[in-house]
């Protein structure tokens, strides 16, 4: 039996019957995937990823440790390697791909749930195939010459591909790389781009090798001789594993090796490398991408994808987390029903029963749900992006809602994943601190998130400092326009008037704690005052976090009212399958439950931050 458990009912419900995606698939840009299609996707995808292989490998890629050869090569598990190539033969990697690259084109809602089934059914597979993604970046930024030469093969020949920023000693702050690229030639007949020897070694590459792809192309952020410092100096360049002729024909090595395997926590069947350029007497050639030295701009295309696979992977490790637990709850017989525990006679009861049991496996559903919500939320603003492509204003003012919510996705959701998925494993109790079932490799697997393509702070410190100051606020007023309307909307006889009401207050929180950041920061312009900053930073994180839970606790309310609705509407001509009923149910008890519980903690740290002294920072290292 499989170890995942997926939640194909709510992606279902997020998409058609509270987005309203029906409306616009099937048109416009997304004239090759209609509603029908999409749910027919879906529907395969996620027998694919829980029936397969892809599945069945979860195991074996944690317990079989990778290999890596002198020359560089890495030989993954067997069971991992035909997970891939099941994946390829089925054509997912086409899926969220544009129709002139042989994609399917599929909108983003429907590339976000794709994302979510495969994380769930095996992460560590799931960070494997980005190479289409990568092609198809080349494709958007590269000369006609790299789109034939790597861009295309990529995604038609299933090669690998990279981000390759980080360095041994510059990580979260990329500006402080060093990797060096010197000019060789400019750009010939073949339109490759201007040729550079690059030199340096890189560090936490995911996905550098493996025997299941013929080639791999690094994307790799390096600085030329003479450009400036910090991260405005660094141009991107094409790197491949080995050169491509003209002919397409993958023939000698490149002077780029794979010099290092991570030994790690987690995602232990995803090949975690250093990278070496030029250090083994090769020249390593790159070919400047697009031949312009546009480099972090040109990067931040991936960074932005792979932070929204990262939120998304966390929200689906939580989702299948929480089921497995369920599941084992209805199931484990222990204790007598709390009313009777005085009783020594009294019969054993199935651990579903037991009230913090409940507790834990309710803080688990609202916030699988409710991050779910906020991934297909964020899909949807993409969507509407896509829609809107022709008329420019309209277009930005949707990107930057987008830019908005990525922090959230990722810093949010990986944070209480990780947290959270600590509770579905008490539920299992000492059996779910073993290898029995797949919790406590979740757990591991998990972890990650929080910290790779930037940390939970460094997305607290983007959403504030360039999400929000930015534009001074103007796209987060938005938000907070289409949250306050929705508070008032409610009627005479409104049935959550009190949920409406805590998210009111929740916001009004929200609201008061961004304002004592931004007159911290505001303060620290003073040149006697720089160090007000830091008590912005102290609270940073906990904003992100509350922002956060004020957009699921709308988004979650949102949902409520759709399922009310259609428990309302149940009628003996019409009524509902007992399934649908108990989802609804569901849906419903889940808004409630965040907006008592979770919703009243946003007050608390507006107050806190309200009341910083800024104390800690005074303290000497040594009275840690």
């Amino acid at each position: 039996m499989s170890h995942y458990k997926s939640n194909l009912r709510d992606i279902e419900f997020n998409l058609f019957e509270v987005l309203g995606a029906d409306d616009y698939l099937g048109s416009g840009p997304f004239a090759a995937v209609d509603g029908d299609q999409a749910r027919m996707l879906l529907r395969e995808m996620e027998r694919f990823t829980r029936e397969s292989i892809w599945a069945e490998s979860f195991v074996a890629s944690d317990r079989i440790p990778l290999e890596l050869s002198a020359e560089g090569d890495i030989t993954i598990p067997d069971e991992l390697d035909q997970a891939l190539k099941a994946f390829y033969e089925a054509g997912w990697h086409l899926m969220p791909l544009p129709e002139h690259l042989g994609g399917y084109g599929a909108p983003p809602t429907i590339r976000w749930a794709g994302t979510e089934l495969l994380a769930g059914g095996n992460a560590t597979a799931s960070l494997w195939p980005i190479g289409a993604l990568m092609g198809n970046i080349i494709d958007r930024i590269g000369t006609e010459g790299q789109k034939t030469r790597f861009g295309r093969p990529m995604i038609e020949r299933h090669w690998g591909g990279t981000m390759v920023l980080t360095e041994p000693d510059a990580g979260s702050d990329v500006g402080a790389g060093t990797t060096r690229a010197t000019f060789v030639e400019a750009a010939g007949d073949d339109d490759l781009g201007d040729v550079y020897h690059l030199e340096g070694i890189k560090r936490f590459i995911t996905s550098a090798d493996a025997q299941t792809h013929e080639n791999t192309v690094h994307l790799v952020l390096a600085r030329p001789e003479g450009a400036g410092p910090g991260t405005k100096g660094l141009s991107l360049f094409i790197v491949p594993k080995r050169h491509v002729d003209a002919d397409g024909v993958v023939g000698e090595r490149n002077g780029v090796r794979v010099s290092n395997l991570e030994k790690k926590m987690g995602i232990k069947g995803s090949a975690t490398c250093e990278l070496s350029l030029g250090q083994d007497g090769a020249p390593c050639v790159g070919y400047l991408a697009g031949d312009v030295h546009d480099g972090i701009k040109q990067m931040f295309l991936v960074i932005e994808y792979a932070r929204m696979m990262v939120g998304t992977k966390a929200m689906s490790t939580l989702s299948t987390g929480y089921l497995n637990a369920l599941e084992y709850a209805k199931i484990r017989v222990q204790g007598a029903d709390l009313t009777q525990a005085a009783d020594k006679t009294a019969p054993k009861v199935e651990i579903i029963n037991h009230p913090d049991v409940r507790r834990l496996l309710m803080m688990q559903k609202a916030h699988a749900e409710g991050m779910r919500a906020l991934v297909m939320y964020a899909g949807w603003i993409q969507d509407q992006a896509v829609v809107h492509g022709e008329d420019a204003e309209e277009h930005g003012r949707w990107i930057a809602r987008e830019d908005v919510l990525l922090p959230l996705v990722k810093g949010y959701c990986s944070e209480k994943a990780y947290e959270l998925l600590g509770q579905s494993l008490q539920v299992f109790g000492g059996s779910g601190y073993t290898q029995d079932y797949p919790v406590e490799q979740y757990i591991r697997d998990a972890k990650i998130d929080t910290l790779y393509e930037g940390t939970t702070a460094i997305q607290a410190l983007d959403l504030l400092f360039r999400k929000i100051v930015r534009d001074q606020g103007a796209t987060l007023n938005w938000f907070a326009e289409q949250i306050r309307e929705y508070v008032k909307a409610g009627g005479e006889h409104d049935t959550f008037a009190a949920e409406r009401a805590a998210l009111g207050t929740a916001l009004d929180a929200a609201q008061q704690h961004l304002g004592t950041l931004l007159t911290h920061a505001m303060a620290s312009m003073d040149e006697t005052k720089r160090t007000e900053i830091y008590k912005a930073g102290l609270h940073s994180t906990a904003f992100l976090e509350s922002l956060s839970e004020v957009v699921i606790g709308w988004l979650l309310l949102r949902h409520a009212e759709v399922a009310q609705d259609r428990l309302d509407a149940d009628a003996p001509n019409d009524p509902l399958s007992s399934n649908d009923r108990d989802f609804y149910t569901g849906k419903v008890a889940s808004a409630r439950y965040f907006a008592a519980h979770v919703l009243p903690k946003i007050g608390l740290r507006a107050e806190l931050a309200a009341i910083e002294d800024g104390d800690v920072m005074d303290l000497p290292a040594g009275a840690f």
